[in-house]
């Protein structure tokens, strides 16, 4: 069985439940913005993003290997979100999931948060390099763009 499959309506909730928790996670240390992480951003209202027939559903790709347990998100050549649960981090998920996005997807780029080192060092090791140019999301989140070198 391939483990990276597009992504299904069936899988929304298992997509909105791994976001939700990845946020908090990885970024609630940086920001402690309880109102947010523990309020607005919010599993329901993630999967309703999901099943509105937006292009998110489109985008995601997910890791099953009979349980979802990553997914990403990558359209026009940007890696716009990858996700691993905690539980089954640094196995290998992750890249499978990059490998997948550059090889196939043709992903050459993504947005990581600043204070990311352990993302921006594991995007490393995966032929990505910081462009020095920097954005801000929603007026207060911090992210650097990386590029794949030699695409």
């Amino acid at each position: 069985m391939e483990k990276i499959r597009p992504a299904e309506k069936r899988d929304i909730s298992r997509i909105a439940e791994l976001i939700v928790i990845n946020y908090r996670v990885n970024f609630f240390p940086f920001f402690k913005n309880e109102p947010f992480y523990f309020g607005e951003l919010n599993v329901l209202d993630t999967a309703a993003e999901y099943a509105s027939g937006s292009q998110a559903l489109d985008e995601t790709y997910v890791y099953d290997d009979c349980v979802v347990k990553g997914m990403m998100r990558v359209g026009g050549g940007e890696l716009k979100k990858l996700f691993v649960e905690p539980q089954f981090q640094s196995g290998g998920i992750g890249g499978e999931l990059l490998e997948y996005a550059v090889n196939v997807l043709h992903a050459d780029n993504l947005l990581v948060l600043k204070y990311n080192e352990r993302g921006k060092n594991f995007y490393r090791r995966h032929g990505f390099e910081l462009t020095g140019e920097t954005f801000l999301e929603d007026e207060w989140i911090p992210l650097e763009k990386m590029v794949l070198l030699n695409s």
